[in-house]
């Protein structure tokens, strides 16, 4: 495929936006950029896909989602709203993810994906839980993944919370889903696999040396870590240690592990993370929606951390993420200099980038000669000059998903003019939405028993 007049938006350091532009693919790697009027000309029996002038850049990457929290969307929580972020777990999360079948984690997965995919978010790293459903639950995303064609990095979240069987039964599910990446099955480089856990305040020591014992050295995990001050009170408790501290004392922190939100960590654990060069993601939405507070995202930057977005569920819009990560650390520290654009592009473009390449061994997020064909065109008219330099503030304060008229990844067309290709929207949406009743009546009967007990 020729890709013809593009002004691309390479994401690689002090690149200029290239002006009609075109990128020439072949088996989803870019092979070579140059300027149309050569291209053209030099490749003139390719396939053309023509740009017509719109910004072309890598796709979005998501550092961390939930995809069953799909369901929760304009779902009523009986009884009381919960007063703080412990009862949000329990009230509504810890319930609604026991009423999930494997048909149920399906779907949801599924309708994160094709909203992705019109939002311009290419390549998702999910933390799945489903109690009762859990055996064969990431072979169920990955086949969404595998219809929608979306890169997807997925792992179960291993928690004591619902009983030591149902706790073995979420490592067993994370070693067999790894075991099938290392063994090829990851849909042309596609999939990716991490070991999940839920957080420390739901996992005991003998329960994290068993999930450390059984992986191999290397291994990456993907866990909750300090969203909220109780996870602090339970680590110093079960430990006399703060959560950071203990995860690295059982080996769970490193180069290929996220640690999800870090809001109430002190700078001790800061410094733990940058030292054994543990991802960190921050999800500014999610950290307003549950009153949780804001991390102290700069400090992290400054001592090396190396900080992600994520979305943790809400919609698979980034630059969503972005305008809130932006704005609300203003307003949060009154200072209108706090989280400036530059440091917004290095977190959500470069070091997103730079995890995704890390997990799923290939140049993902960037726009040259070697690098994933995972690319959006965007339709927007600036009316101020837009360049690098000033790229954040136009993604900020003039972006939008709407904009987002062409999605591919590694080469392979998934919406073409806003319009997805291949799949029937209304009708998988139609299939979805008979589901839903089923799944907010369970969710209610597991209140019920919740508030009984």
């Amino acid at each position: 495929m020729l890709i013809n007049h593009a002004k691309i938006i390479s994401n690689t350091a002090h690149t200029p936006i290239l002006e009609d532009y075109s990128l020439l693919i072949r088996e989803g790697i870019i092979q070579e950029l140059g300027p149309t009027s050569d291209m053209a000309k030099r490749y003139d029996r390719e396939e053309v896909l023509d740009a017509r002038g719109q910004y072309v850049m890598p796709g979005n990457i998501c550092a961390h989602t939930h995809f069953y929290g799909a369901f929760s969307r304009g779902m009523p929580i009986p009884g009381s709203s919960p007063k703080d972020f412990p009862e949000i777990l329990e009230k509504l999360w810890w319930n609604l993810d026991k009423a999930l079948t494997l048909d149920n984690v399906y779907h949801s997965a599924l309708v994160c994906m094709l909203e992705a995919i019109r939002h311009g978010t290419t390549t998702l790293v999910d933390h799945h839980a489903s109690p009762n459903a859990i055996h064969g639950s990431l072979d169920r995303i990955a086949r969404a993944a595998e219809e929608t064609g979306l890169r997807v990095c997925l792992c179960y979240e291993v928690t004591d919370r619902d009983g030591e069987a149902r706790s073995q039964a979420g490592i067993e599910e994370n070693i067999r889903f790894i075991h099938r990446i290392q063994s090829g099955d990851d849909l042309n480089g596609k999939l990716a696999a991490l070991f999940g856990l839920h957080a420390s305040l739901t996992l005991s020591d003998e329960t994290l040396k068993k999930c450390r014992k059984v992986t191999h050295d290397g291994q990456g995990f993907h866990v909750h870590v300090a969203e909220h001050p109780v996870d602090q009170y339970d680590s110093v408790r079960k430990s006399g240690t703060r959560v950071v501290d203990r995860l690295n004392q059982y080996g769970i922190l490193g180069d290929r592990t996220i640690a999800v939100h870090a809001v109430h960590v002190d700078a001790r654990e800061i410094e733990i993370l940058s030292r054994t060069g543990t991802w960190v993601t921050h999800q500014p939405r999610s950290n307003m929606n549950n009153g949780v507070g804001l991390p102290e995202v700069e400090s992290m930057v400054r001592a090396g951390v190396k900080v992600c977005l994520g979305n943790d569920g809400f919609s698979n819009a980034m630059w969503e993420e972005w305008k809130t990560a932006y704005l609300a650390h203003k307003l949060y520290h009154r200072d209108p200099q706090k989280m400036n654009g530059a440091l917004l592009r290095e977190i959500a473009l470069q070091n997103n980038a730079q995890l995704a390449s890390a997990l799923f061994g290939k140049k993902i997020g960037v726009i040259n000669t070697g690098a994933q064909a995972d690319l959006i065109f965007v339709d927007y008219h600036p009316y101020t000059p837009l360049d690098n330099q000033n790229l954040p503030w136009h993604i900020v304060f003039g972006f939008h998903e709407s904009m987002v008229t062409t999605t591919m990844v590694q080469g392979k067309v998934l919406m073409l003019n806003r319009e997805l290709v291949g799949i029937d929207e209304e009708k998988v949406n139609y299939q979805i939405q008979k589901t839903i009743p089923e799944v907010w009546k369970r969710y209610q009967e597991y209140c019920k028993l919740t508030y009984r007990e």
